[in-house]
Order: structure tokens, then sequence, then C-alpha cells
């Protein structure tokens, strides 16, 4: 399986303890499988150079979890998300849609216990399902091998960044439609 990441280096061996333990995954190293929204995830920094890195990924021997959007997988990444211990910890990969409120602003409507997860969760069924794979061990981290760097000049950046804004753009308006029915 090819994946990608983006950041600030070439990242030839990740850190699955690097990051926030409430990410819809739990801690661990994110990536995705297409590359196109691997390149959303590019954000000029002053002083900094975006690097998508390459990956292969072979699943043989790891215990693997895959999500499709739904309440499963909504209530996996909500208790998360609250800090909760992980109820799959015993997983070497999980996999499944990136919530849109992620990537698009939502004005921490989703998050923020004001709405009933019904409710929430229909908010998060909006717009596309990007999928993204989080390594959660070392044994998965073991099976990751780096392939190649790719250094996206600044045309691409903002294209990327034009294309998240139009998808934004569009993922607000069925937002507030929907969440006006409510």
């Amino acid at each position: 399986m090819r994946l990608y990441h983006t950041g600030y280096q070439e990242l030839r061996q990740p850190d699955v303890h690097f990051g926030r333990k409430n990410a819809d995954f739990g801690q661990g190293f994110y990536l995705t499988a297409n590359e196109a929204f691997a390149g959303k995830w590019a954000r000029d920094r002053k002083g900094e150079t975006i690097h998508i890195n390459a990956y292969e990924l072979n699943l043989d021997g790891l215990k693997t979890k895959r999500f499709q959007r739904g309440r499963e997988w909504f209530n996996y990444l909500f208790a998360n998300r609250r800090g909760q211990p992980d109820a799959l910890a015993e997983y070497d990969v999980i996999m499944g849609p990136i919530a849109n409120d992620t990537l698009y602003d939502t004005f921490g409507i989703i998050t923020s216990g004001f709405l009933p997860p019904d409710q929430a969760l229909s908010l998060l069924m909006l717009g596309p399902a990007y999928e993204q794979i989080a390594l959660k061990t070392e044994k998965a981290a073991s099976h990751l091998q780096w392939l190649s760097v790719r250094i996206p000049d600044s045309g691409e950046i903002a294209a990327f960044r034009e294309e998240v804004r139009r998808e934004e753009e569009t993922y607000q308006a069925q937002f507030a439609k929907l969440l006006a029915s409510f």
C-alpha cells in the first residue's frame, strides 16, 4: 500500500508516539493513500520547506481496523477526542475517514457537546470522505518503508490551498443548511 505524509521535513522513520493522543484515531503516525489529499495539509510556514513523503506499508501480520463513516467510527473518534483510553489500543493500524471538522472550520459546534450525537454525526457525514491511516504501534512503523520525498513548488501549494478553500466553502454551506434544520 503506497502512502503519503506531508510535513516540514524528510521523514524516513516516523515516530508513532509523536502527536496528540486526542486525535481522531488517537496517538500515532497519520498518512493517506491519496497523494492529492496529502497535499491539502501543505501550509506555508516562514523558513520551512514542505515535504510530501512517500512510503510503502506492508499490512502482512498487522492487526488492522478499517472504519466507514457511521456510528462505530463516530463513537471511536469522539472517545479519542475526549481523551478516553484508546478502545482499539491492541490494533497496529487504524484506517478510515478523516472527520471533516479536522479539515474545515465548523466553529467547534460538532465537538462542543452542544449537539446530540445523532446530529453531530450527521454533520460529520457531509462533504468528501478522505481516508486516513494511523500507524499506532512500533510494529506497524517497522512495516513502513520510506520511498521518496517530493517538495512541491509554491504554485502547487497555492493550488492545494485553493482547493481546500473551495471545498470548505461548499462544506460550510451544506453544514449551515443541515444545522438550520435541527
